[in-house]
């Protein structure tokens, strides 16, 4: 083999070894980080690292994004109803951007009704907050209890159809 060939094969192999991890195969992937505030929340989901990383990720792969707020003492029994529902989890993997954050952001944005959690917000691809995809609760527009699941589950779907209908 020449020195030209072989180096084209080892930058072949460098490519699909970068590229792999971001095949999106439900159930099938290394998550990208070990954060303890992630775990339990959906194991197999690819979960960005910061506010910045999220919106970029979600303009550039045209998907929107769910910001998920919490405590590491406060939503676990969200966190058990959420890894349990394998269709929230399925869709997350397939169609979203996540953020899982355990701390308040300076965008004032991602807080329109305040800053208290749990509270899961949804923002399109054109870094738009969507204030219109609500929870159940007037006073807390944003929170989801465990029994809100199929709530959340209607509200990731009607973000991916106003995402399509709006293209």
């Amino acid at each position: 083999m020449t020195r030209a060939a072989a180096s084209f094969v080892l930058v072949l192999v460098a490519l699909s070894c970068t590229f792999a991890k971001h095949v999106p195969k439900y159930g099938q992937r290394i998550p990208e980080t070990c954060s303890y505030c992630l775990a339990g929340w959906g194991d197999q989901l690819i979960w960005v690292q910061t506010y910045e990383e999220a919106l970029y990720r979600s303009r550039s792969r045209n998907k929107p994004l769910m910001v998920l707020f919490h405590r590491e003492d406060c939503a676990q029994s969200l966190k058990q109803a959420f890894a349990k529902n394998k269709e929230i989890q399925m869709i997350l993997d397939k169609d979203f951007v996540v953020l899982n954050l355990m701390y308040e952001i300076t965008d004032d944005n991602l807080s329109p009704d305040g800053q208290y959690v749990p509270r899961i917000i949804f923002v399109d691809p054109s870094t738009t907050v969507r204030g219109d995809i609500i929870g159940p609760y007037s006073d807390r527009m944003y929170t989801y209890e465990p029994t809100d699941i199929d709530e959340l589950l209607k509200n990731m779907k009607k973000a991916k159809n106003l995402l399509e209908f709006e293209i």
